[in-house]
């Protein structure tokens, strides 16, 4: 297939370009920079020019497209609900280049939007419309173009990782350091799910392929890690001490972070691995977090 990715030059569009062509796939990846024209290049995709705000520029890269996977967002959290608002529009253009094929689109959402109400992880088969990530807004988007026959599927997300960025705990590791303490809330019980970049990859590799009108995934390898578990991996990082604050401290320690810093989002994959055959085997996120940098002066 010849697939259009938005995000293609980001943490996962950068390793996902090379999976897709090592599949046999023609990319083509849309980049705002110089910088990112050549990267495309370099990895044997080719270049689109695009920017999240100029909808139109991103519907042009349909044009000559099989398939479509959309990983690209602003990532600019002190502004997240607009950003998520801003996804929207961005997959409303893609559903209306695509309207009338049945051309598939992979969007990009986050596994607390399978959260449910027992307790129990969250998994591919719920979509709690009363969560309170912004980010629903992602997949009410999608069900609007779901209704109007697009082949949209989802692909949600959970705490994507390696040794040198691990999702929402990169800038906790930037807040541990102005801080001078790496802090988790009350006893820390509470989880994160997570996944390994390379695990990630091979999961939205198969289900383009797949392209199941309809479907969500869930790329999640651990269904849940606790945060106390994370803050004494940084800890040991960056060699500082490890602290519980009380619950009414949160938005004082960690700032724009404070939505996420409490929440509970264990998440399963099993009924995505019986869909795809898909096997995470990656590193865990406290392995990688052992192996992150935190010496450089830019984050882990």
């Amino acid at each position: 297939m010849r697939i259009f990715v938005t995000g293609a030059t980001g943490f996962i569009g950068s390793a996902l370009v090379p999976e897709l062509i090592e599949a046999g796939h023609q990319v083509i990846g849309m980049t705002r920079s110089d910088a990112g024209a050549q990267a495309l290049r370099a990895a044997g995709a080719d270049v689109h020019r695009g920017t999240l705000e100029d909808v139109d520029s991103v519907r042009g890269g349909v044009t000559n497209a099989d398939a479509v996977i959309h990983l690209a967002f602003d990532h600019d959290f002190s502004r997240f609900a607009a950003n998520c608002e801003k996804d929207a529009r961005v997959i409303e253009a893609l559903g209306s280049a695509l309207a009338g094929s049945d051309r598939p689109l992979l969007v990009t959402s986050g596994t607390g939007a399978g959260s449910r109400d027992d307790g129990q992880p969250a998994t591919e088969d719920v979509f709690n419309t009363a969560h309170p990530n912004p980010r629903l807004a992602t997949e009410l988007a999608s069900n609007v173009l779901l209704e109007a026959g697009v082949n949209v599927s989802v692909m949600r997300l959970p705490q994507v990782h390696n040794p040198f960025r691990q999702g929402l705990i990169t800038p906790l590791i930037q807040i541990a350091r102005e801080k001078g303490v790496c802090a988790y809330v009350d006893e820390g019980r509470n989880r994160w799910p997570a996944g390994h970049l390379s695990d990630v990859v091979k999961l939205y590799r198969l289900a383009i392929e797949r392209a199941e009108r309809g479907a969500r995934y869930h790329a999640v390898g651990e269904e849940g890690v606790s945060a106390r578990e994370i803050a004494e991996a940084l800890g040991r990082g960056l060699k500082l001490p490890v602290v519980s604050i009380a619950r009414e401290q949160t938005q004082a320690y960690f700032g724009w972070m404070a939505i996420f810093a409490a929440l509970d989002m264990l998440a399963s994959s099993a009924l995505t691995q019986a869909r795809l055959g898909w096997q995470p085997a990656g590193p865990t996120l406290i392995a990688d977090l052992d192996e992150a940098r935190y010496a450089d002066d830019v984050p882990a």
